[in-house]
C-alpha cells in the first residue's frame, strides 16, 4: 500500500510542482487583486475566516481551526496586536534549556584544533583542565581525548538546543516571538561548526527571542557583542596593526546596508572601529591594548570611532532602514517587492525609530499583505513545513520519531547549520523534485513512524569511528584498533594517518572514538515518542458524516492552497476505495490507517508546501 501510495505521490506531486512556472492551485480566500503594494490597514468588513489563518501562518506558524476561529473573532487591529504585542501573554509553560552539564571551565579558551591543543599540552605541561602525565604511554592521549568530546558535545547538545527551540514553537502562546527569532537567525547566520560552543549558539537564539521584535539598532549591538558572532567571524584576530575586515564587511553587506552603499576604503576604517573587540567565555570584552584608537573615517564622516559608533553611524544612514526592512517584507510576505513599496516600508522603519513592532503591524494589516499576490504564495522553509505541521495536528510536543534536525536537514534546513554566512536561499530552492519527494517522505514518517529507527544522537555514522569501536570490542589493543583499515590489496593509507598511529604521545582516531564515548556519556538524550495522532477522533469531533466531507475537512485544516478539482476528485476516490464505503458511520472502528493514508497524500501535494 505504501508503495501504491508513494507512486500516486510522485504521479500527483512530483510533476506537477517542477513543471509549474504558474504554482498549482488556488489560495483560499484572499483580498482584491487591487490590494497588492497597498500599505492601507485592512477594515472589520474585509476580515474573515481565511485572513486569520493567512496571519496566523505568516506571522507564526499556522494553527488549529480553534486557535483560527479565535483569531478571527477579533477585529484585525486586535488579531495583529495580539500577535505582535505578545509580552502580556501568558507563556510560562515553556521551560528553559535544561543542559546537560557537559562543560567546564577547563575546556576556555578553547584551542582552534588538535594540533594546537596537543603544542599548548607540550608548552605548558596541560591543556583544557588535563595535566599530562608525567611518565608513561601516551602521555598526552587525556587531552586529545578531552579536545574531541568538547566537539562531540557540543554538536549533540546544540542539536538538543534545537529540540527545545523546535518545541517553543510547537508549544508557544507567543507564535511571532519564535518566527521573528527564526528571521534573525537566518539574518544573522552563524554556524555550529565555526563557533563550536553551544552555549554560544543557545545564547545568540535568547537574543533574538528577547530582542527580535524591538529596537533594530539594539539588536544590531547586542548580536555585534555577542560571543558567536564575535567567534564565527573571527573577531579574536581584529587587532591594531592588523585589522581583519570580516566582522565590518558582513555587518554591512548583510546585516544593514546590503551590497553597493559602502566603499572598500568603509570596510578598512570600520574593521579599525572594532578592533580589540572579542569574547570571554560567554562574556563579551574590549581588549584596549588591541584597539585602534587612532581617527576614522566612516560613511563620510570622521572621528575615534569604536564599533557602537560604526552600527550609530549605519543605521543613521537611509539605506539601512529600506535594506532591513525588505528582507523582513520578503520574510513574511513575499519575495517580489517592488522599489517604491521598499521605500515605503523603509520609512516606516526610519520614521518608527528603528522599532521592529510598527513595522509588523503596518506589514500584517496591510491589504497588500492579504492580497492574491501575497496569500498562498511562500513556499515554505522546512522548519516552517515541520513546524506547523505538528501545530495544526494538535500536537503538544516535537515527536522524537522521526527525528526533527534529521528531516529537516534532509529537506534543506538544519537549524544553527546555515550552510553561508549569508544564511538559506529560500523560495523555489526549498522545492527541487528531490526534495518534495523529502517533503512527503517526512510526513509518511509521522503518521507511519519508522520501526527500526536509530536514533541519530546516540550513534556515530562515521566508518572510522565505527571500525574502531568494533576493533576495541574484539580485545584488540589502541594501536591495532585505530591501524586504518585497508579498502582492498594494495590501499595506501594516507601519510597523516601513519604518522598518527605511530605518534607515541597519544592517538588521534583513538582520541576521536573516545571523544564520542565520553560524550555519549553526558550529554541527555533527545525524547523518542511518535507523534500520537488519532485522526479518527479529529473526524469524530469535526462530526464528518462521508468521505467527501473528511477530505474537504484535512484540505481545509491542513492547506493554505486547495489542490485543483482532479487531484480533490482522485482524494475523496481513493478514500472511497481504502474504506469500502462512503459511510463514515460504518467505518468508524477500521478508518485511521486510511485516514493516515490519504492525510499522507494531502500533506504530499505541491499545494501543501504553500502558505
Amino acid at each position: 500500500m505504501l508503495r501504491k501510495l508513494k507512486w500516486l505521490t510522485a504521479t500527483l506531486a512530483v510533476t506537477a510542482f517542477a513543471a509549474a512556472s504558474p504554482i498549482p492551485g488556488q489560495a483560499q480566500a484572499a483580498g482584491s487583486a487591487r490590494w497588492q503594494n497597498d500599505l492601507t490597514p485592512i477594515t472589520p468588513a474585509d476580515w474573515n475566516r481565511d485572513l486569520a489563518a493567512h496571519l496566523l501562518e505568516r506571522a507564526g506558524f499556522g494553527g488549529t481551526p480553534e486557535e483560527i476561529d479565535a483569531l478571527a473573532r477579533l477585529t484585525p487591529v486586535e488579531a495583529v496586536r495580539r500577535l505582535v504585542h505578545f509580552q502580556n501573554i501568558d507563556n510560562s509553560h515553556l521551560a528553559p534549556f535544561d543542559h546537560s552539564g557537559v562543560h567546564d571551565p577547563g575546556l576556555e579558551p578553547f584551542p582552534p584544533s588538535r594540533p594546537a591543543v596537543t603544542d599548548l599540552a607540550k608548552e605548558k605541561g596541560e591543556a583544557l583542565g588535563i595535566k599530562v602525565k608525567p611518565a608513561g604511554n601516551r602521555r598526552l592521549q587525556p587531552v586529545v581525548n578531552k579536545f574531541f568530546y568538547w566537539l562531540r558535545a557540543s554538536v549533540l547538545e546544540t542539536n538538543r538546543v534545537a529540540y527545545w527551540w523546535a518545541n517553543r514553537m510547537v508549544r508557544t502562546n507567543h507564535p511571532l516571538e519564535e518566527k521573528m527569532a527564526l528571521f534573525w537567525h537566518g539574518h544573522y547566520a552563524v554556524n555550529e561548526s565555526k563557533v563550536r560552543d553551544y552555549r554560544k549558539l543557545l545564547r545568540e537564539l535568547e537574543i533574538f527571542q528577547a530582542q527580535g521584535t524591538g529596537n533594530f539598532r539594539d539588536l544590531m549591538v547586542a548580536v555585534a557583542q555577542d560571543p558567536a558572532m564575535l567567534s564565527f567571524l573571527d573577531a579574536g584576530v581584529n587587532v591594531k596593526g592588523a585589522p581583519n575586515e570580516n566582522f565590518a564587511r558582513e555587518i554591512m553587506e548583510l546585516f544593514t546596508m546590503g551590497v553597493g552603499n559602502y566603499t572598500e576604503k568603509d570596510i578598512r576604517e570600520g574593521a579599525r572601529a572594532f578592533t580589540g573587540w572579542n569574547y570571554d567565555d560567554l562574556n563579551f570584552v574590549v581588549n584596549k591594548d588591541k584597539h585602534d584608537s587612532s581617527p576614522k573615517t566612516f560613511l563620510g564622516r570622521t572621528g575615534n570611532f569604536d564599533g557602537v559608533d560604526i552600527i550609530d553611524i549605519i543605521v543613521a544612514q537611509p539605506v539601512t532602514a529600506k535594506f532591513i526592512a525588505g528582507k523582513i517584507y520578503r520574510f513574511f510576505v513575499r519575495e517580489e517587492v517592488s522599489p517604491e513599496l521598499q521605500e515605503k516600508l523603509g520609512a516606516v522603519l526610519r520614521d518608527g525609530h528603528y522599532e521592529i513592532a510598527p513595522l509588523l503591524e503596518t506589514i500584517f494589516l496591510s491589504k497588500d499583505f492579504y492580497s492574491p499576490a501575497s496569500v498562498g504564495t511562500q513556499i515554505k522553509s522546512p522548519v516552517q513545513l515541520v513546524i506547523s505541521t505538528y501545530r495544526k495536528l494538535g500536537l503538544s510536543d516535537v515527536p522524537g520519531v522521526p527525528d526533527f534536525n534529521s528531516a529537516t536537514s534532509a529537506l534543506g534546513q538544519l537549524l544553527f547549520r546555515p550552510p553561508t554566512v549569508a544564511g538559506w536561499a529560500q523560495g523555489r530552492s526549498w522545492v527541487t523534485p528531490g526534495l518534495l519527494l523529502e517533503r512527503g517522505n517526512f510526513a509518511r514518517d509521522v503518521l507511519f513512524p519508522d520501526v527500526n529507527f536509530i536514533p541519530p544522537d546516540r550513534v556515530n555514522g562515521s566508518e572510522e569511528i565505527r571500525s574502531v569501536a568494533d576493533r576495541v570490542r574484539q580485545g584488540l589493543d589502541i594501536t591495532s584498533a585505530t591501524t586504518p583499515s585497508r579498502a582492498g590489496e594494495g590501499a595506501i593509507i594516507a601519510e597523516s594517518n601513519k604518522l598518527a598511529d605511530r605518534d607515541e604521545d597519544f592517538n588521534t582516531r583513538y582520541g576521536s572514538f573516545r571523544g564520542w564515548q565520553m560524550a555519549i556519556e553526558k550529554v541527555k538524550p533527545i525524547p523518542r515518542h511518535a507523534a500520537r495522532i488519532d485522526l479518527t477522533q479529529m473526524v469524530r469531533d469535526a462530526r464528518l458524516q462521508n468521505t467527501t466531507q473528511v477530505v474537504d475537512y484535512f484540505i481545509h485544516r491542513f492547506m493554505r492552497v486547495a489542490p485543483g478539482d482532479d487531484a480533490r476528485r482522485m482524494l475523496v476516490h481513493f478514500l472511497d476505495t481504502e474504506l469500502g464505503t462512503t459511510d463514515i458511520a460504518v467505518a468508524q472502528t477500521y478508518m485511521e490507517d486510511s485516514l493516515r493514508l490519504v492525510l499522507h497524500l494531502i500533506l504530499s501535494q505541491p499545494e501543501y508546501q504553500l502558505g
